[in-house]
């Protein structure tokens, strides 16, 4: 219980007593003030992990329940900024707009014309055509019209598919064996060499399984199956033994053909994802990456898509498969690529887009829907909004025009952005998705402002993470990923596949194109063929196309 004094008693205390006491209650307060620090430090902190948490859960109920593109429902304008002295506007029509028109996805230049009447004749021109005539017997005419009684009028035509199921059938290749009578030396007729010595594969079946893998990303336990009803005793390790032998053989003069022209190129793309492991001496769950990198897609007369597998993420990779590459690679914000334009005085990194986008949308996202309108993260979704929209006005342009659009009108836009994140920055909290979004946005700002600079430059990496997405669909069900072998000659077929989809041809025709010619030009010191075999080449085959 606590001691309480009269005041008449306090008047008749020695002085030191009131001193030490004095004293006393100073020292209690202090520990007291230190108590309070340390709970409302622990309550900061614990109120910043409860932010955290539930901006997870949010953006995790998202991920598995929500729609895959969320909307700004409100088009409220911004008003104006302030850059170097000159007045920005961002309220006019042609700069802002629902985040609806003119996603990051839809940048890429898309085929445009009028449209057609006959568009199933269109779909259909392409094939060939069997012909069934339907017609009366004169009998029949007359007995309908009388005799002379009808005149014949332009036929009516009803056009419809017909699927034919493949078929199997086994091409026996007799090759004549001829002996000297004298000496008994022997000759055989001149005949096709086979890809594999002692093996029936073919380039049609061959191409067959490339096909189904590495573009409609079957199992090979399926084909196994489907063979089966063909009749065919194929298991999966012969596919997956003759993969690993044909890519290493054959495929792979392709692939480093390709990664030699893919220097000229003045702008690339590059992106890497993660692939489980099974074996190669490792414990169960390591993860070995696939690299791709492609040509930059402002530039699609020819496309260049290569993947490599390597078994870790380091800079080492892209430095060894870029070393002599000179001019602009499109990444997203990994230390690596930044690592190699420290390193290259010929290199040039820009940055994306779509990545720094991703990280306002999620601050966005965590903020209740009735309070998002005039936050921090939904001002600064409405810059990235009107900047995409100019943008994509100039789809169409060629890259001098495109230049001057971007710097004409593009680039202010751009630089009120960054000097809005600057002057807001003191307002975002140490933690949390914002903070993330901001951080991840001024560190990057020297990358993200290199597409103004060069009208071949995309905004965003968007084309290279679509290249990979086949290999993600693929990879779970791969069977080679065991070896390192399997991996690498997956990742050259991978590329052949891909380059070839982004050039307008059938993977199974160019396959077995690849497949038929290229074992011909083995014994060939000079590689120059290639230059016909390239999947923009006038000298393919009018099948391969599509």
């Amino acid at each position: 219980m606590a001691i309480k004094y009269t005041e008449e008693q306090l008047n008749n205390v020695d002085k030191s007593f009131l001193v030490q006491m004095f004293l006393n209650q100073q020292e209690e307060m202090a520990k007291a003030t230190n108590q309070v620090e340390l709970l409302t430090n622990e309550v900061q902190s614990l109120n910043k992990k409860m932010q955290t948490l539930m901006e997870q859960l949010v953006l995790s109920k998202k991920a598995r329940f929500g729609q895959s593109s969320e909307k700004m429902e409100d088009a409220a304008q911004i008003s104006f900024m302030e850059v170097n002295g000159t007045i920005v506007f961002f309220n006019e029509a042609e700069a802002v707009c629902d985040l609806s028109a003119d996603e990051p996805e839809d940048l890429e230049p898309k085929p445009r014309g009028k449209k057609t009447s006959g568009k199933k004749d269109a779909d259909m021109s392409g094939l060939p055509v069997n012909r069934i005539n339907h017609y009366m017997t004169e009998n029949e005419l007359i007995a309908e019209f009388g005799e002379n009684g009808w005149k014949q009028l332009p036929d009516a035509i009803s056009k419809r598919y017909k699927f034919i199921p493949a078929k199997v059938i086994v091409t026996e290749h007799h090759v004549g064996v001829y002996a000297s009578k004298k000496d008994g030396h022997m000759v055989k007729a001149e005949h096709p060499r086979g890809l594999l010595k002692g093996s029936p594969v073919s380039p049609s079946i061959a191409a067959a399984i490339m096909n189904g893998k590495y573009v409609n990303a079957v199992p090979l336990y399926k084909l196994e199956k489907e063979f089966e009803r063909y009749g065919l005793a194929i298991t999966r390790q012969n596919m997956a033994n003759w993969m690993i032998r044909l890519g290493e053989s054959y495929i792979s003069v392709m692939y480093d053909y390709l990664h030699e022209l893919i220097y000229d190129y003045h702008v690339i793309q590059a992106d890497e994802t993660p692939v489980p492991v099974n074996k190669e001496g490792r414990k169960a769950g390591s993860k070995s990456y696939m690299w791709v990198y492609r040509s930059g897609y402002m530039n699609p007369e020819k496309q260049i898509i290569l993947y490599e597998y390597q078994l870790t993420r380091n800079a080492s990779h892209p430095r060894e498969f870029l070393k002599e590459f000179k001019g602009i690679c499109v990444t997203d914000g990994y230390q690596v690529y930044h690592t190699l334009e420290k390193e290259k005085e010929d290199l040039t990194i820009a940055g994306c887009w779509v990545h720094m986008r991703l990280r306002f949308e999620q601050a966005w996202e965590v903020i209740p829907k009735e309070a998002r309108k005039g936050t921090i993260s939904y001002m600064a979704m409405k810059q990235i909004q009107a900047i995409y929209r100019e943008e994509g006005k100039l789809k169409e342009l060629h890259s001098k025009e495109r230049l001057e659009q971007r710097q004409a009108i593009i680039k202010p836009l751009v630089d009120a952005f960054f000097v809005y994140l600057k002057q807001n920055q003191t307002e975002v909290s140490g933690s949390g998705k914002l903070h993330d979004a901001f951080t991840y946005a001024l560190n990057q700002e020297k990358y993200l402002k290199v597409f103004l600079e060069d009208g071949e430059v995309p905004i965003d990496n968007n084309a290279s993470e679509r290249a990979i997405r086949g290999f993600c669909v693929g990879k779970k069900n791969w069977h080679m990923i065991d070896t390192i072998n399997g991996a690498k000659t997956s990742a050259m077929i991978y590329s052949i596949a891909e380059t070839a989809k982004a050039n307008n041809l059938k993977p199974y025709d160019y396959f077995e194109h690849l497949l038929e010619e290229i074992p011909k030009h083995m014994e060939d010191t000079d590689r120059s063929f290639l230059k016909e075999l390239l999947p923009w080449s006038d000298k393919l085959p009018k099948h391969v196309r599509k």
